[in-house]
């Protein structure tokens, strides 16, 4: 199995802002302010966190075909 992309560009859908955040592996970040417009951005609905609702990759469980944040895991 590939390894996971560890680094996503986000893209603020309020300002058009756009930065490179490192993604974690062991958790899923739910909130996160705009370094551009200061707006927190929350996933959209049906999305696990703000990588895969604004990142240019989802988060490294999605990418890995699993559950995120640990939903769903046995």
């Amino acid at each position: 199995m590939n390894q996971p992309v560890l680094i996503s560009k986000l893209t603020c859908p309020s300002c058009g802002h756009t930065a490179a955040h490192e993604m974690p592996t062991d958790m899923c970040p739910f909130f996160l302010e705009c370094a551009g417009c200061g707006v927190v951005l929350r996933p959209k609905a049906g999305d696990c966190c703000v990588f895969c609702s604004y990142g240019s990759v989802p988060c490294p469980p999605i990418q890995e075909g699993r559950d995120c944040c640990g939903v769903g895991d046995d």
